[in-house]
Formats: structure tokens, sequence, C-alpha cells
């Protein structure tokens, strides 16, 4: 049978290689007048199905979908989302531009799904002297993680650096600071460096460990190449490749697994993205992990580039697994975010 390609699908084919380097251009951000946050209005039009070939569906192995949104603004720094942590009420959040901004809100819930964005707030993010970070030509804020205790780390994959910020105390004003970084990572690939930072939660093994990953820096075996900074036992292990996915986000989940989020592209099917569950305890120095796929989307689903990826949990247990995705600041492309249930085996 002959594939017919729809219109907004060889669009999204085309921004979708801009933005996964194969045309590489370095984007520069905005300067604003004032880096004080600023309140944005973010309107969102519910998801109601994830199928777009069974709109009845709910259920996809062992997750439930939620719901969803698709968000726009008429800020024009709005977009580009790289990273997202959502806070352990499930309803405030903070993410990443890849563009170097933070942009930081509250998820509105009704019936149990997401039903808008309140409270949105947009802001650079300040380097070590106070001026913008991409004044220092810091481009790629790609990934985020949270340490639980008011430090919030953030992958620049233009530069291959990690930097921290206290935002505990300084919030979206604080500034950010290098960490050391282990051998290796400033040898990985401008555009295909950390894609993925997860801190080990003080109540896990491993506790103060941060988790790196890259999105397509491979080893001798052509895996990825992954880090453990800090912590009891630093060093570095790989994720196994397979499938062409390459890796965009990770979070570890309150039952003790690393969620890690992988997207793929090709010229004739698009973008498709996966989810897998990694065991905590595997991901130790030298080792070679894989995990249990949860799901794998393509075009036919509510995608797009989906690049950022949290976890919260209920009051009655459940893990709710929140993605959202980058639309590299394009007519072409969308902001979505989505929830999904992680059901008990």
């Amino acid at each position: 049978m002959r594939r017919t390609i729809t219109l907004r699908k060889a669009a999204l084919i085309v921004v979708s290689a801009l933005a996964f380097g194969i045309f590489v251009t370095p984007v520069l951000a905005q300067k604003a007048a004032d880096n004080r946050p600023l309140s944005i209005q973010i309107t969102a039009r519910a998801i109601d199905s994830f199928d777009a070939r069974d709109v009845t569906r709910r259920r996809f192995g062992t997750l439930e979908f939620r719901g969803g949104l698709e968000l726009r603004s008429n800020y024009r720094n709005f977009g580009g989302i790289s990273g997202i942590r959502v806070m352990p009420d499930g309803a405030h959040f903070i993410g990443a531009s890849d563009r170097g901004s933070w942009l930081r809100g509250r998820i509105v819930y009704k019936d149990g799904k997401p039903a808008g964005i309140a409270d949105a707030e947009m802001a650079p993010m300040l380097g070590p002297d106070g001026r913008l970070l991409t004044d220092r030509k810091w481009y790629d804020t790609e990934s985020v993680a949270d340490d639980g205790a008011g430090t919030i780390y953030v992958g620049i994959e233009r530069v291959n650096k990690i930097v921290k910020f206290d935002y505990g105390r300084s919030g979206l004003l604080a500034r950010a600071q290098p960490i050391e970084l282990p051998p290796g990572i400033d040898t990985l690939p401008q555009n295909q460096g950390l894609e993925c930072l997860a801190v080990i939660p003080k109540s896990m093994p491993g506790a103060g460990t941060l988790i790196a990953i890259s999105e397509k820096g491979l080893d001798e075996a052509g895996n990825l190449k992954s880090f453990l900074i800090g912590g009891p036992s630093p060093g570095n292990f790989s994720v196994k490749r397979s499938d062409g996915f390459d890796a965009t986000d990770c979070v570890v989940a309150p039952n003790g697994e690393l969620m890690l989020l992988e997207r793929k592209f090709s010229w004739t099917a698009g973008v498709a993205m996966r989810l897998r569950r990694v065991a905590l305890s595997s991901i130790v120095p030298g080792a070679l992990v894989d995990g249990q796929v949860l799901i794998t989307a393509d075009m036919g689903f509510q995608i797009d580039n989906m690049e950022g990826l949290g976890v919260h949990r209920e009051k009655n247990g459940d893990i709710v697994l929140t993605l959202i995705s980058d639309d590299n600041f394009s007519m072409l492309q969308r902001t979505i975010l989505l929830q999904f249930t992680l059901l008990s085996e």
C-alpha cells in the first residue's frame, strides 16, 4: 500500500530534521530588557485522545492516558521546552527552554485531567556574573534536574556543561554555577550531548547522585554514554541504544525506576517517541543497562517533538508521568503536554 503524507506531517518532518541536527544552526536567545520573571498568558486546548486511529483507547500497555493540552502563548519567548520537572503536588512545575529561559507555572486539573496552565512566568537564565547565560554563548539548555532540596541542575548541550542554580533561595533570579564534570562529557557531540539529567532522591540508594545521559554520544559498542556524578559511587555506564531511538529526558520515579524518554526521526516516517523503565539498582559504574519499553508512539498518535519528562505521585499512590514537547519555535509544530498514569503490572 502506498503511504500518503499529509501536509502537516511533511512539514513536521522537515522541521524535525532541522531540530535533530541534520541541519544545525545556532539559535541565539532573545535578550530581555529586564531579567526579572514576567507573567505570561498560556492558552490551552484539550487533547482528549492519544491514539488518533482509535479515539476511545485509553490503555497503552502499563500506561493509561489521563489527558493532554496543546499550549499556546503570544509571548515571543514561549516555546522550545526541552525539560520539565513537576513538583510533588502534581501541579506546580518548572521547565527550561532550549534558548536559555525558565518557564514555571501550575497545571490546572478538572475531573483528574489537565485543563489549563495558570500562574505562568518566564525569565532568562542568568550566568555566574548575573548576565544572561546565553551572553557566554552557552546555548541549548536541554535538560533539567531537581534535587528536591532547592537546587536545580541544567545541562547545556552546545558546550557540554552542567550548571546548578540555588532555586530554593533565589528562584528564577538564581545564577548558574558550573559543576565539576568527569572526563568524557567534554568530548560528547556538541548537538547530541547531555539531554537527560536526574538526581537520585535522598530516600533511595545512591542518594544525591546526578545521572547524566547523552542524546547520541556513543561508546565503542554504539550505546549511549552515561555518567554518575557525585554520590557514593561515581563513574561511567552505558544505556543500550536500540531501534534508532536517542535519549531526550529521564527522571527517577517514586518506585525506584529511571524513566527514560526517547525519540527517533526518519525522512519517511517522521518523529516517534518511546518510554522505557530502567531499574535504578542496575545503574552502577561499568554497567550496560536496558529496560522494558512502556510505550512506542509514531505520528498516528498525539505527539510532537517530545523532549521533557516529569513525574509525581498522587495522594492515592498513582505514579503520573508528564511529557512536554519542544516546538522549535516553529509555527508548524506544537507545544503539547501529555499525562499518563503508570499502572501496576
